[in-house]
């Protein structure tokens, strides 16, 4: 039977291979290592962008950035120098202050453009920004949902603060890389990708209050539960500034202004202070209506999953994750056929307790709740029958809950 599981190279010989790299293009060893992980989320879809609750938690695959500081010729200038050993490709910058009307284009086909972003935002804070030379690397699968780009963002982020000492927390420096990619690349994403690649806890999932900032590391007691974490690959890609991302939030804010005025509630700013009650109370009509009966539902169940998980109730957490790729299908359809087909695959299995895409959807990854024994039947009797059905070359990962970013000296 062919093996469908992708499995990631240790983290030794990733870092061994970088260092080489590094040395190899600047002919300088390098200074330090920074690395994100990416994140997969197991509830809590599209409501970060509407100050909701999110589960999410740090995976097993990570970009790392090796870097050193440099001392530009003119003293005035950032200069800084940027080699992706993935992509084989090095460009080099004297200065990083973009004209007025590049920030905020569409910059996702240039892979620069995530550090690059970063350190412009690093500018605008006045955090003491100098030259530096990064290699950068990643096994975060790109274009599969699980915040390849948020790792690169806060990899690069970490090796700035930890090169000049910056007095940056971890929760700024989220905010800073999500500032990033919202004004510079161009995607309007909320904070979750970030927080979770800066601050997720081994071991645990990361409840985050999208309002507040307020967070808080559950324990995810996989193994004691004989249970494990399968990411399953569609193989689709989606960019996300091309997707459906940005219509779906301009239709939240759309919901607002409708819910504000069918409500009588002019105070109205958010679908957070949006209830099941209110929502009894109007006909879901509308597509800004559906979109908003998404976000007020999947808030419910973030927090309902937050409580099965304090007694263990996997079973709980399995329909609550079922439920939330129902709505994300039919509410705020994001889903597609591909992850439709995947998801059915899968909770037609007895060993799998639940299933739902991740991520923005449109392509990308479903989460499933796997019993330990079974990953490789879920292998045999999802992977490889999709892939036969689509003709798509999918894979899985099999991943439990990391630590955030980490920055170490070399």
């Amino acid at each position: 039977m062919a093996d469908f599981i992708d499995r990631p190279l240790p983290h030794e010989h990733r870092v061994e291979t970088l260092i080489a790299a590094f040395e190899r293009e600047f002919g300088r060893r390098p200074e330090g290592i920074s690395a994100a992980p990416g994140r997969v989320n197991l509830i809590g879809e599209h409501v970060d962008y509407n100050d909701g609750l999110v589960l999410p938690f740090a995976i097993e695959r990570s970009v790392l950035v090796a870097w050193a500081r440099t001392r530009p010729a003119n003293e005035r200038e950032l200069g800084l120098g940027l080699y992706s050993l993935d992509l084989d490709d090095r460009d080099d910058f004297g200065w990083l202050s973009p004209p007025a009307a590049q920030v905020g284009e569409p910059l996702n086909d240039d892979w620069t453009a995530y550090p690059q972003g970063v350190v412009w935002a690093l500018q605008s804070t006045g955090s003491g920004v100098r030259g530096m030379d990064l290699a950068i690397t990643g096994d975060v699968p790109q274009g599969a949902g699980l915040s390849s780009s948020a790792a690169v963002e806060v990899a690069v982020a970490g090796a700035f603060r930890d090169a000049f000492d910056m007095p940056i927390d971890d929760v700024a420096l989220a905010q800073l890389c999500q500032r990033a990619e919202n004004e510079f690349v161009g995607v309007r994403c909320g904070i979750m990708d970030q927080f979770a690649s800066t601050l997720s806890v081994r071991d645990h999932a990361l409840l985050i209050d999208c309002r507040s900032l307020a967070h808080d590391a559950v324990p995810l007691r996989l193994a004691r539960a004989g249970l494990a974490i399968v990411i399953a690959n569609s193989a689709v890609q989606r960019e996300l500034v091309a997707s459906a991302y940005n219509d779906r939030r301009r239709e939240c804010e759309e919901a607002v202004v409708e819910l504000r005025r069918r409500l009588d509630h002019p105070d109205l700013t958010s679908l957070r202070d949006v209830g099941a009650a209110d929502l009894a109370r109007i006909e879901i009509d509308s597509v800004p209506m559906r979109r908003a009966r998404h976000v007020v539902t999947e808030i419910a169940r973030v927090a309902a999953a937050v409580d099965a998980l304090t007694r263990d109730d996997f079973a709980a957490l399995g329909t609550l994750m079922v439920e939330s790729h129902l709505s994300l299908r039919d509410d705020y359809e994001v889903s597609s056929t591909e992850l439709d087909l995947l998801v059915g695959l899968a909770t037609a299995q007895e060993y799998v307790l639940g299933a739902r895409l991740t991520g923005a959807g449109c392509g990308g990854c479903t989460v499933n709740l796997v019993r330990t024994d079974a990953v490789d039947a879920f292998s045999r009797d999802v992977i490889a029958p999709y892939c036969e059905r689509t003709g798509l070359p999918a894979v899985m990962y099999v991943t439990a809950p990391q630590d955030g970013l980490r920055a170490w000296r070399l």
